[in-house]
């Protein structure tokens, strides 16, 4: 995720950091060449059909509305994992705390707040399709952690495993009736949380509505020559360009937000939340903390 101050009037034109263009400039570049060809061909060669300017306005407008429909279908997925994870950290802190209220034994809190980490670590390792062995480790140890790793769902393995030391307290009645409520109403939450991640992770928008923006997007950039010859003449090159870069952005920005835990510039910073976690967890166990993740080159990942 970018975490930078908003640029000035003269650095907003300048700034690659964050912005589309390196991804798409390769189709800027290729729109504006189609175009000052078809306008040599056209002055100097042979006659090309022109294209109506007024008709491809309302092509334009149509396919607006298209990239509108699905940027706000891919922010809505972005938006909701990142509610998700926050609901994850909310529910680790409650935890910390309802560790202190209700569980008396400190090694036996030590215990469900580790594993709760290790939780979220492998949480983000499913997600992001990256081994978390070495964040989890530290946590609950080399065996523990290899035998979740193991399971088809180690993150539901690290929240198992919390359910079966709660329940050994309860059978010791080192927990009351109250107690039990609350500690499964907080677990059922982080596995609330962790089934909506995974729905947004395994569940991406409809391929054939892709793939008809897409088609779409190139179809307008290719025709948008043929209506600019007579409207623009020799500007017809820079307005295809820009109309190039509004249309192929939105549409590179979207393939990001549309899967919203994959390690990329506009990507949710997972590492960072689960640091955020690792101090909460510290914190209720009144151990050291660890600094918190800071931007690098104004990336946060």
């Amino acid at each position: 995720m970018i975490v930078r101050d908003h640029p000035t009037a003269l650095q907003l034109f300048f700034v690659m950091q964050g912005s589309i263009v390196p991804k798409i400039a390769g189709r800027i570049i290729s729109v504006a060449v189609l175009s000052a060809l078809v306008l040599l061909i056209d002055t100097h060669a042979v006659e090309l059909p022109h294209v109506s300017m007024p008709a491809m306005g309302i092509f334009g407008v149509a396919l607006s509305l298209f990239l509108g429909f699905r940027n706000n279908a891919a922010y809505d997925r972005w938006w909701e994992a990142r509610k998700l994870w926050g609901t994850l950290i909310a529910d680790i802190r409650i935890l910390g705390r309802h560790m202190h209220i209700l569980v008396g034994e400190e090694k036996d809190r030590e215990q469900i707040m580790s594993c709760a980490v290790a939780f979220a670590h492998l949480h983000r390792g499913a997600l992001r399709r990256v081994d978390a062995r070495a964040e989890v480790i530290p946590w609950i140890g080399g065996e523990k952690t290899e035998k979740m790793l193991q399971r088809a769902n180690p993150a539901d393995a690290a929240l198992r495993s919390m359910t079966d030391h709660i329940s050994a307290l309860i059978d010791r009645g080192a927990i009351s009736g109250f107690g039990q409520m609350t500690l499964s109403q907080t677990l059922a939450s982080m596995a609330a949380a962790q089934a909506g991640c995974e729905r947004i992770a395994s569940t991406p928008l409809p391929f054939v509505y892709s793939l008809l923006v897409r088609r779409t997007t190139y179809l307008y950039c290719w025709l948008l020559p043929f209506a600019l010859i007579d409207s623009t003449s020799w500007f017809a090159p820079l307005f295809a360009a820009v109309v190039a870069y509004v249309f192929f952005g939105l549409q590179s920005v979207t393939n990001e937000l549309e899967l919203p835990f994959r390690n990329v510039q506009n990507g949710l910073p997972l590492d960072a939340m689960c640091r955020v976690i690792e101090i909460s967890a510290c914190e209720a166990l009144d151990r050291p903390a660890p600094e918190q993740i800071a931007p690098t080159n104004n990336v946060l990942t």
